[in-house]
């Protein structure tokens, strides 16, 4: 028997074990008492656009309740599939995610060196910028649904190292959701 939860996300139970599938930003199958089973393709405009309609207290239940460090990893994972770099050049650097969750901070790296991004969970030896962010504040970042200035200006993200990196590196990745015509 499966039932909707709207947007992206669905909850199927079957033998008396729960699968939900959620379309966090790229690919994500996240299983409940069973096997990995195929990856999702998700809509990330569809995604983007049920994330708009979810307060801040629903999408933190929401990443509560899927595991917000397996979010994180889908996320990360998945950011050099998004990254341009025809926009990033012959840049090689690193910088550095602090995202606060519920269980603390987990720290990410983000490596750019010819013409590639690489991630990795982890603290950057030696990163040229560090941002600190709240999980709810970050998926909505990811999703184009909150503005880097206006997170920074509001307090709600914390800059250390090149602050003119973090203006220039908001454009190495496509997050463009919009609809498909």
């Amino acid at each position: 028997m499966a039932g909707s939860l709207g947007g992206g996300y669905d909850r199927n139970y079957d033998g008396g074990q729960e699968t939900v599938l959620v379309s966090v930003p790229f690919n994500l199958r996240l299983p409940r008492g069973g096997d990995m089973a195929d990856e999702l393709q998700p809509d990330p405009a569809q995604l983007a656009e049920m994330i708009k309609g979810l307060s801040d207290d629903e999408l933190r239940e929401q990443i509560k309740g899927l595991g917000s460090h397996e979010i994180l990893n889908q996320i990360f994972t998945r950011m050099p599939e998004a990254f341009l770099p025809e926009k990033a050049g012959d840049i090689s650097t690193t910088m550095q995610y602090d995202v606060k969750t519920d269980d603390g901070v987990e720290q990410w790296t983000v490596a750019f060196a010819d013409g590639a991004c690489t991630t990795s969970e982890g603290a950057a030896p030696e990163p040229r910028l560090t941002l600190g962010v709240d999980i709810v504040d970050f998926v909505r970042l990811i999703f184009g649904q909150a503005d880097g200035a206006q997170l920074f200006m509001g307090g709600k993200l914390k800059l250390q190292g090149d602050m003119m990196f973090a203006m220039q590196m908001q454009g190495f990745f496509d997050r463009n959701f919009a609809p498909a015509s």
